[in-house]
């Protein structure tokens, strides 16, 4: 399907890519949960399920522009209080999505293998990050996580004014990068954004599967982690 044309650059995505946001967000609520009589025996798994129904929900719209990123937050907190704390609203869900969001910062990870692999593909290949978020926040993390070095362009939905899988982010990855499809591979954990996104425009998909899901197009590369190192290198630089 794809040409034996030798890669020269590697575009990743980076929430659950790059970054752990899963364990992140977890271990984030738990703390905000310890320090909240309300939630302290609601089970931590069941807060994130519902944390991430809402992110899912809340943030293409603050990516288009239709809510702001802060209005999303409290909006997001005060839903998932909702079945604990009926009353809860405004002051207090802001309150309670400022504790959540400090401790999140505190507890960010990469996930494992990550910061190796971007420095062994580093001085041979092009390193781009395609992200479905705020320019800022992006820039930040990467640089918390010792990354921003390693990196050679960002491109982000916010910037571009897209979200994956809408080729135009990719285009622009392309031309920032001065890269062609044939040449490009795509890491990603979302099989919608990241690999039907890559695929759209030609560029090969090599799926980040943690979670154990099927793969729905078995002719598609699948990582179920970013280790070891060498394994998961020669799957990404190998010439289809």
């Amino acid at each position: 399907m794809f040409p034996a044309t030798p890669v020269t650059t590697v575009l990743f995505d980076l929430d659950d890519t790059l970054f752990d946001h899963m364990a992140t967000a977890r271990a984030a609520l738990a703390a905000t949960a310890a320090n909240r009589p309300t939630l302290q025996q609601v089970p931590v798994e069941d807060l994130y399920q519902r944390y991430s129904e809402l992110l899912e929900e809340l943030h293409p719209q603050v990516m288009t522009g239709r809510i702001s990123y802060l209005e999303a937050r409290q909006l997001r907190f005060q839903q998932l209080l909702a079945p604990y704390e009926p009353a809860t609203a405004g002051a207090a869900a802001t309150q309670v999505a400022e504790q959540h969001y400090t401790h999140y910062q505190q507890l960010r990870q990469p996930v494992a293998g990550a910061l190796a692999l971007l420095q062994r593909l580093k001085p041979t290949y092009q390193i781009g990050i395609v992200t479905n978020n705020r320019t800022a926040e992006q820039e930040e993390k990467l640089r918390h996580l010792g990354m921003r070095g390693l990196v050679d362009a960002l491109i982000t939905s916010e910037g571009v004014g897209v979200l994956k899988p809408d080729p135009a982010i990719y285009e622009v990855a392309l031309r920032r990068l001065g890269a062609s499809p044939a040449q490009t591979v795509m890491v990603g954990d979302n099989w919608q954004a990241d690999v039907l996104g890559a695929l759209a425009v030609g560029i090969r998909p090599v799926w980040l599967n943690r979670t154990g899901a099927a793969r729905p197009l078995p002719h598609v590369a699948e990582l179920t982690s970013l280790e070891p190192l060498e394994e998961v290198y020669t799957t990404l630089v190998a010439v289809a």
